[in-house]
């Protein structure tokens, strides 16, 4: 089996460099792999310590933030080393100010796994969520580096648990300890023989309980707020924003609204803009503009959504109308913020949870988007008492970045 991943593996390499002449997402894929070894031996000398973070994508990174800034405090003389395997989490961090060094990670090869590791040469590991990659986990066990995975999550339906699944099974070994998020996550890996797991919580509760100490201010939407009930409608696709142009266009003039698409290409800005029919501005064509006439604020730029959230009276968060569903809910939550979401949420613990807590509301058609938008806007009550289960809920769910740093202390 491993051999035959192997081969494949090969195979696929050579598939994508052709796929990125079609796709500009791969060609990022391939592009931004071909100088991560030289980048390395750039900012990596033999005599340094490090610490390696791997995140597949954003929100594994968003996910091992709280934990990757404690390490650095913890271990103020090692260097932090950050990979990304999609280019959806590389283009928006690559500058991020917390790592030493920010790259793709190369393709789970063999051989890239063993030249990785040895300009790396880390002293801990930390794989945030998910992504097990055999060949380097492989070389992991053998240099027995000690690797940690943080806000784990495992279900039925995955490999592990499957008659077929021994060879990624195997992959676990390799881990010293599992920081999982949950019950569930941890009695399945009990049936596979692991004791060495530890329910810690998830690590976005920190990250986002830690935006309430910055300053989240933004005067020019302060400015088209003008103190009047605003919804932001923050990572909408398609498919939400068909239910959402359609309120819009008939909503009273009391209530304005915040628009920061999943997808900000012009074309697909210009034609959200086209829809509307009430006084639209863009966010790049806000300057000399009085916002305050305006109704609609489509932000067609990105990393300010977070906050934005803190002017919102009610947020809307997109995603919930495809697969795998519903976007980041906590970031208006720990605002204390009532909150609407598409029908496909179940495949996230803090969605299901305040959905049965009532602080969030899902909704599956236009009637239903209707009825809970023009509840929340008419009676503040109610808006108050979903905004403070929402962030309450947050609050009462922070804590896991501890439970980790104080396992890694003991050891």
């Amino acid at each position: 089996m491993f051999f035959l991943y192997n081969v494949l593996l090969v195979l696929a390499s050579q598939v994508v460099k052709i796929l990125a002449l079609f796709s500009p997402k791969i060609k990022l894929f391939v592009e931004g792999r071909k100088t991560v070894f030289e980048t390395l031996t750039a900012k990596i000398k033999s005599e340094d310590k490090t610490i390696w973070f791997h995140a597949a994508s954003l929100g594994e990174y968003e996910q091992g933030l709280p934990v990757m800034e404690k390490i650095k405090k913890e271990f103020p003389h090692h260097k932090i080393i950050l990979t990304f395997f999609s280019p959806s989490g590389f283009e928006v961090r690559k500058n991020n100010t917390i790592a030493d060094a920010t790259v793709y990670l190369p393709l789970d090869t063999k051989s890239n796994a063993k030249r990785f590791l040895k300009l790396v040469h880390p002293d801990l590991v930390f794989f945030i969520k998910y992504e097990y990659w055999p060949n380097y986990l492989n070389a992991l066990k053998k240099a027995n580096i000690k690797t940690f995975l943080i806000s784990g999550i495992f279900r039925e339906k995955q490999a592990f648990f499957k008659w077929y699944g021994g060879f990624y099974r195997n992959a676990l070994n390799t881990f010293d300890y599992f920081f999982v998020q949950n019950e569930s996550s941890k009695k399945l890996l009990q049936s596979l023989g692991y004791q060495n797991v530890k329910i810690s919580g998830d690590t976005r509760f920190d990250r986002v309980v830690s935006i309430l100490d910055r300053d989240n201010s933004l005067d020019f939407i302060e400015q088209f707020k003008d103190n009047t009930t605003t919804i932001v409608i923050g990572s909408s696709w398609p498919k939400d924003e068909a239910l959402l142009i359609n309120f819009i266009n008939q909503a009273d003039a009391n209530v304005k609204f915040i628009i920061a698409p999943h997808n900000i290409k012009t074309e697909q800005i210009l034609n959200l803009k086209l829809q509307l029919t009430k006084s639209t501005v863009l966010f790049s064509e806000k300057e000399n503009q009085n916002l305050a006439e305006f109704q609609v604020f489509i932000i067609d730029t990105i990393g300010i959504l977070t906050k934005i959230y803190r002017y919102a009276d009610i947020a809307y968060v997109g995603g919930g109308f495809g697969n795998p569903g519903v976007h980041n809910i906590l970031e208006p939550a720990t605002f204390g913020i009532p909150i609407v979401v598409g029908p496909n949420y179940s495949h996230f613990a803090e969605a299901t949870a305040l959905v049965n807590m009532e602080g969030c509301i899902s909704i599956s058609n236009q009637s239903e988007l209707n009825d809970a938008f023009a509840n929340l806007i008419s009676n503040e009550n109610i808006r108050h008492e979903k905004g403070h289960i929402c962030e309450t809920f947050v609050q009462m769910n922070k804590g896991a970045t501890e439970v980790i740093l104080r396992h890694i202390r003991n050891k």
